[in-house]
């Protein structure tokens, strides 16, 4: 793994990238300028050992988080996460799934989940295996940059042999096995059944909308040809009648939304005013309630208090600590650690993130969220240093489609904690054939 910091340019670049979708290519500085979000020029070029090595390890990950959701529950951490009681019964019928109990009842229901996002450490392979920084486990962005923006790219510059880069057709293929395998599990929704796909109103950089589209468009692709449709609806135009009237919850123009995409937080709805009624609504004992995609089992996952329980689970095991960090929530943070980045729980774009390096406190980002925290070893990012004399230092994130590795997309910073000023940059495999 190598940063090339002299790639071909495109001299419409930024044309290219809008005409792709990406319109919130400008980022605000706290300087009152603007940056790129896209970097045009410089990429990441891995070999095909590197890639292979990132693929099975991020497949290891999604096990060991399986691990971990099952301890979750078995037993009854919820409150150690910050879930509130009236939503942890439907975390576990989804997260259950369609399991049986001895005699053939069903555990769970069938809620369908498409993506997610490891984001890793990683130096190439002479640095040791990937490690995980954290799970973006229920709205992960930056999707099409890395599934179609990076891919034109690489066509249109000949940089590289080739890309890790099978995120779309994954996406195809995971809404047409979910929703089929949903189809079959609830047998009352409707045929040709619509699928709804919602974001937050309130995002004025365009990012959420444009991944919302993207997903929806890859909905399209695979569910038209079955008969299917997909609408779009904003969070805040989701009608919620009163559920235990035997009302549910549907869009501006009556309809019931029996299937809803949403780029929505799943603690941000908790504190909606529908909150309850929405897990009033899962529970329905007829089974004909809405069906929410990223279902809320995701809450184990995109929950930092995950980090603290895959170490407790996997800190000792020979063939799986190494891909961990040592992580703790904060109130059980052993005193030898004194070197560590302090996360909240439900902390978004690096926000509310301490590094400290031997008790003291090194850098921090502002933000508006509160603790619990969780305290991870900390374990500087791999450091590129720039011919203009910069020092970047790259997160990668491999997108998990339907539980499996199906690409990779990558943020570099300046700085060690990766926020909302990085960039996002292209990649490639074998470009000098090492």
């Amino acid at each position: 793994m190598r940063r090339i910091a002299e790639g071909a340019v495109r001299p419409d670049w930024r044309q290219q990238i809008a005409s792709q979708g990406i319109v919130f290519s400008e980022t605000p500085t706290p300087d009152g300028g603007t940056m790129s979000y896209w970097r045009e020029g410089p990429f990441y070029d891995f070999s095909s050992r590197e890639i292979d090595t990132l693929t099975a390890s991020a497949a290891t990950l999604f096990e060991m988080c399986v691990a971990a959701g099952d301890f979750v529950i078995d037993h009854n951490m919820f409150q150690l996460l910050g879930i509130p009681e009236f939503a942890r019964d439907q975390i576990k019928r989804t997260w259950w799934d369609d399991e049986t109990e001895p005699g053939g009842r069903s555990k769970g229901d069938y809620s369908p989940s498409i993506y997610g996002r490891f984001d890793i450490r990683y130096a190439g392979e002479f640095s040791g295996l990937p490690q995980l920084l954290e799970f973006n486990a229920d709205t992960p962005t930056s999707l099409p940059e890395a599934a179609v923006a990076q891919w034109y790219w690489m066509q249109q510059t000949g940089q590289g042999k080739d890309q890790w880069n099978g995120i779309h057709e994954a996406l195809v293929a995971a809404w047409q096995r979910n929703l089929g395998r949903l189809r079959q599990a609830r047998t009352h929704l409707l045929n040709p059944m619509t699928v709804h796909f919602a974001c937050d109103r309130s995002e004025e950089s365009g990012e959420d909308l444009f991944n919302t589209e993207y997903m929806m468009e890859t909905a399209r692709q695979a569910l038209e040809p079955q008969g299917y449709r997909v609408k779009f609806l904003w969070m805040d135009e989701i009608g919620a009648g009163d559920v235990q009237a035997g009302d549910r919850f549907y869009d501006p123009e009556g309809q019931h939304i029996d299937v809803l995409f949403k780029l929505y937080p799943w603690e941000w709805m908790l504190q909606e005013q529908f909150a309850k009624q929405c897990f009033r609504d899962m529970s329905d004992p007829r089974r004909d309630s809405t069906v929410w995609i990223e279902p809320p089992y995701k809450m184990l996952w995109s929950n930092k208090g995950l980090l603290a329980v895959l170490w407790h689970l996997f800190g000792d095991d020979p063939e799986k600590k190494d891909l961990l960090l040592p992580a703790y929530f904060e109130s059980e943070r052993p005193e030898w650690m004194t070197s560590y980045v302090r996360k909240p729980l439900l902390g978004r774009e690096g926000a509310n993130v301490s590094i400290i390096v031997d008790g003291v406190t090194k850098t921090s980002t502002p933000g508006d969220y509160g603790g619990p925290f969780v305290c991870q070893s900390f374990a500087p990012l791999p450091a590129y240093t720039d011919p203009r004399g910069g020092e970047w230092h790259p997160v990668l994130g491999v997108w998990m489609i339907d539980g499996e590795p199906a690409g990779l997309g990558i943020r570099e910073s300046a700085g060690l904690i990766t926020d909302n000023l990085s960039h996002f940059v292209p990649h490639t495999i074998d470009h000098s054939g090492f």
